[in-house]
């Protein structure tokens, strides 16, 4: 992973991201696949949001615990998707 600092996927965001939600769209992903997007805490809730009435949005971590578990070996995406 790079050490550059993660930034939110919000259209326009510059804010450094704190969350990760993982999604998938069961129409083109095999259940088991994760996409991610970051999110800043302003934009936690509206992405969150746009994800769920969709039915895509399976979990939302704090970034430093997805990293930890990346960092780990535990099975998952990498945050940059």
């Amino acid at each position: 992973m790079s050490d550059e600092t993660p930034i939110c996927s919000a259209k326009g965001c510059r804010t450094a991201a704190v969350w990760v939600l993982a999604w998938n769209n069961p129409k083109i992903h095999t259940p088991e696949r994760r996409k991610t997007w970051l999110a800043c805490a302003e934009h936690r809730e509206p992405l969150s949001q746009f994800l769920g009435v969709r039915g895509f949005l399976k979990d939302v971590v704090p970034f430093d615990t997805w990293r930890a578990a990346e960092d780990t070996g535990e099975p998952g995406e990498s945050p940059d998707g």
